[in-house]
C-alpha cells in the first residue's frame, strides 16, 4: 500500500505493554485509512485478528492493537507532531528493507 517512512521499534526491553510498534505514514487521510484497512485484511487472512482499532474512520492517526504488536499509521503532520520515535527513543529500531522484509 506504499506507506512511507516505516519504522519498527523493539519495545521488549523497554516495556511489558507490547513487543513492538510498527510506525508508518500515509500521504493523506484516505491513504492512511486504506493502509489501515489493508493491514487488517491481510493479517486476518493469516488468522491474526486485531484486538482494538482507533481512528480508522478519520484517517489522521490509526492505531491497530494486535496485543503483541501495535501498528501506528499517521497523517504526516500528526506523525511529526507526536514524534513516537522520539518518545520511545530507548527502544531499538529494527531495520527493514524497502520491500518490507525484516533484516
Amino acid at each position: 500500500m506504499k506507506a512511507n517512512d516505516v519504522v519498527v521499534l523493539d519495545l521488549r526491553k523497554v516495556t511489558d505493554m507490547t513487543d513492538c510498534f510498527v510506525i508508518a505514514s500515509g500521504t493523506s487521510d484516505t491513504h492512511v485509512r486504506s493502509v489501515g484497512e489493508h493491514v487488517i485484511a491481510e493479517l486476518k487472512k493469516d488468522g491474526i485478528r486485531v484486538h482494538h482499532v482507533e481512528g480508522l474512520e478519520q484517517g489522521r492517526w490509526v492505531l491497530l492493537d494486535y496485543v503483541d504488536f501495535v501498528v501506528h499509521l499517521f497523517h504526516p503532520t500528526l506523525r511529526s507532531f507526536y514524534q513516537l520515535e522520539r518518545l520511545w527513543s530507548d527502544a531499538e529500531a529494527i531495520e527493514i528493507s524497502p520491500e518490507g522484509a525484516l533484516q
